[in-house]
């Protein structure tokens, strides 16, 4: 067949990218226009081989193999098929893990089906080898292109480059048509704007107080560590109070059995947000709360489809623009408005299942911290800022004079 295919290593692409304009192979160096990228790929090796696109393959890890909103973005661009493999983190480096094996895989494949008659190669692993002998075999014309190494000397295989038809080099200059180094200043989309409130959050001194009302021990105990009777009537080592109970042991005082008498009488949990602190009692959630519609039952079939599309192709990574998307989708599907006025008094604390509703769309974003699953601390901050920030702008257009 008279096409040309690509198959692109990703991580030796934008690693090369990153050690020419960055000076070193971190990815978080750079920021790339994957659009743009996409493009300058087609049409190079349209030009180049004189053969039109079959289609672009694009290799890459990630973290338990989930797709990363990189490559949600790539996989549904026309041409663009996207094949991952795994990335694994050891000593402090992170590591891909299969991704040479599927594009040997695929190489071969295409080769063997007769395809194409034109395959580009980027890449610099020699584990390609046989692949590409055997793609020659076939009787595929192999290319081969290079990064522009940033000492000038090769950042590719010898022997995949003795074995390769034809090879070129992506210079500086064609590489900065869709990538640049972040702290050039140039960016290929707008950084995201300054967060005033996640910074009032943040930078909040600690209450003197901790707890309106905190649940310490009685002065006549000993500081440090406590004893308790058990049934069996030994002598059980309790930890020693903290000045500031924490809700789980503030849990822990509510729970079955517990003694009463270590119940602190109108316990409050002091919250800090972009207000100021926010005094909020240390009872369960508001039966209120429970009555509040989740996203996903708000949310028909369709309109499904169409925010997976939005996600897709609109919402970036950014994780208060991901909390505003929430919370507007929220607002815009709730049939009964009343919710809106509940929801909003319960400021800072968002219900346990939105919440948590929240978060797991949070993390469709890229935004896990993958060793131990969990959201980074300031993203999570930034993401409920973001929805409570677009809760308000809906509460005060709700409430606001007519004419206004």
């Amino acid at each position: 067949m008279d096409r040309c295919i690509v198959l692109v290593d990703a991580g030796y692409l934008l690693g090369a990218a990153a050690s020419l304009l960055a000076g070193e192979p971190s990815r978080s160096r750079i920021t790339v226009d994957h659009a743009a990228l996409i493009q300058a790929l087609r049409e190079r090796a349209e030009s180049e081989t004189q053969r039109p696109l079959l289609r672009i393959y694009w290799f890459d890890g990630a973290p338990d193999r989930l797709p990363q909103p990189e490559h949600r973005r790539l996989r549904v661009m026309p041409r663009v098929t996207v094949r991952l493999g795994a990335l694994t983190r050891t000593d402090g480096r992170w590591a891909q893990k299969g991704v040479d094996a599927a594009m040997h895989a695929e190489l071969t494949e295409l080769a063997r089906n007769r395809a194409c008659s034109d395959i580009v190669l980027v890449t610099g692993d020699g584990d390609l080898l046989p692949g590409m002998m055997a793609a020659k075999e076939h009787g595929v014309a192999v290319h081969l292109w290079a990064v522009q190494a940033a000492d000038g000397d090769y950042n590719q295989s010898e022997d995949l480059v003795a074995e390769a038809d034809e090879r070129r080099v992506l210079d500086r200059v064609w590489i900065t048509r869709a990538v640049r180094a972040k702290e050039l200043g140039g960016v290929c989309a707008p950084p995201p704007a300054p967060r005033p409130e996640i910074a009032a959050i943040l930078s909040a001194p600690l209450p003197e107080g901790g707890l309106t009302a905190t649940a310490e021990r009685p002065a006549e105990e000993p500081e440090g560590a406590a004893s308790a009777t058990a049934q069996n009537g030994t002598q059980e080592r309790l930890p020693a109070a903290k000045g500031v109970p924490t809700p789980k042991d503030l849990a822990a005082l509510r729970a079955p059995g517990a003694q009463t008498a270590q119940q602190p009488a109108g316990a409050t949990l002091r919250w800090s947000s972009d207000k100021g602190w926010v005094d909020r009692p240390t009872t369960a959630e508001s039966p209120e709360a429970a009555f509040l519609p989740t996203l996903a039952q708000l949310t028909s079939a369709e309109q499904r489809w169409a925010d997976r599309e939005e996600d897709i192709t609109t919402v970036g990574g950014d994780p208060y623009e991901v909390g505003q998307v929430f919370a507007r989708r929220w607002i815009e599907r709730l049939t009964d408005p009343p919710h809106l006025t509940r929801l909003s008094g319960m400021y800072p604390r968002i219900p346990h299942r939105i919440d948590g509703e929240l978060l797991r769309y949070a993390a469709r974003f890229g935004l896990l911290a993958h060793k131990d699953d969990q959201i980074d601390e300031h993203d999570r901050y930034a993401i409920r800022a973001g929805f409570w920030r677009e809760i308000d702008q809906r509460t005060a257009a709700e409430h606001a004079p007519v004419g206004e």
